[in-house]
């Protein structure tokens, strides 16, 4: 008779739960190990392409150095020598010269 118990499932509705343990524990170290830092990285570039203003020494991430002259929306305005100015977006900003890069590559 138990045999026939085990055969038909009765008396494993825990096995469920516990087939679906390892499964949330790999989604929760992914969560705080992949999408957490990125979240935050993203929010710190935001900031700083937020707080541009003119004047601003910065370096593009093409590693074009400058001084902003003008401000937009999407999109600044940059004098690398004298007389000369590029159009870049905002994206493409850097850092400040002299600092660590605040847009920096996926790897870290």
């Amino acid at each position: 008779m138990t045999d026939l118990l085990a055969m038909a499932g009765v008396g494993q509705g825990t096995g469920g739960l516990l087939q679906f343990l390892p499964f949330a524990l790999i989604l929760g170290i992914f969560y705080f190990l992949i999408l957490l830092p990125m979240k935050r990285k993203q929010k710190k570039v935001e900031e700083f392409q937020a707080s541009l203003k003119v004047g601003d020494k910065i370096v593009t991430t093409s590693g074009i150095y400058g001084q902003i002259t003008r401000l937009n929306e999407k999109s600044v305005q940059v004098q690398i020598a004298d007389k000369v100015r590029v159009e870049v977006a905002r994206a493409a900003v850097g850092g400040y010269q002299g600092q660590e890069p605040v847009v920096a590559d996926s790897s870290n």
